[in-house]
Order: structure tokens, then C-alpha cells, then sequence
């Protein structure tokens, strides 16, 4: 058993585009923006999604969307997902990122929510 939750919304915008990108999202969505200690290529959006953390995510690729999902057992949820037609692409820092039938991105994640929060609102998936 293992339990898993959309936690991130994350707008991965071009080194370049940084800075439009986030006074455009700041303006649009009413926020403040504050980059996390330790964490510069990230540019978090307050209260932009109640419920879940929203950062624009400074990146070298083209501009995009993708959704962070976390869990308490990264290898568990990463299989579950693989097993669901996802493929893996990438990991890094204990992040795997996957490719959702469709295209799109996600990061499997380990916990970083408060864990009385992530308790409340995730799934428990029951192992196979």
C-alpha cells in the first residue's frame, strides 16, 4: 500500500522568459511570487491554486505545463504509473519524471506537503 496526490502545478517557462512569465501570472492571477530558499528556478505564485503549491519553474526547454504528484513511496507510484501506460524520461534529486500517454510531463515526487495535509488528501492505492 502506498498513497499519492497531486500536489504542484508547476508552469515551466524558458530561462528567457522568466521574468514576462512571471509578472504576466503574478498580474493575472492577483499573487505574490517569492522564490524558495535554495531553489532559484523556481518563482512560487501564493494562493494561486488553493490546496496546492503554483510555481513557475525556470527550465531549458520550450514553455509548457506539468503537474507534480507526491507520495510516500516514489518507486511504488512510479511503477503504478508506468504500469498505466506513463514512461519514464528523467530523474533527479529523488524527482522522476514521466510522460503521460498524450505527451504530457509529470514528476513523481517524495512528500513535501505537511504530512497531516497529504494524509487527509491523498489515495491509498492498495499494492498488486
Amino acid at each position: 500500500m502506498h498513497r499519492s496526490r497531486v500536489s504542484t502545478f508547476l508552469i515551466d517557462a524558458h530561462h528567457d522568459d522568466v521574468q514576462a512569465a512571471t509578472t504576466f501570472w503574478s498580474k493575472a492571477l492577483g499573487v505574490r511570487t517569492s522564490s524558495p530558499e535554495g531553489e532559484p528556478q523556481f518563482i512560487s505564485l501564493h494562493d494561486a491554486v488553493p490546496g496546492y503549491v503554483t510555481a513557475i519553474q525556470s527550465i531549458d526547454g520550450e514553455s509548457r505545463y506539468h503537474l507534480d504528484i507526491e507520495t510516500d513511496n516514489v518507486p511504488a507510484e512510479v511503477a503504478r504509473l508506468t504500469a498505466l501506460g506513463a514512461v519514464e524520461v528523467a530523474q533527479w534529486q529523488g524527482c522522476h519524471t514521466l510522460r503521460a500517454p498524450g505527451g504530457h510531463l509529470l514528476c513523481v515526487i517524495p512528500v513535501h506537503s505537511n504530512p497531516q495535509y497529504f494524509e487527509q488528501h491523498a489515495t491509498v492505492w492498495e499494492s498488486e
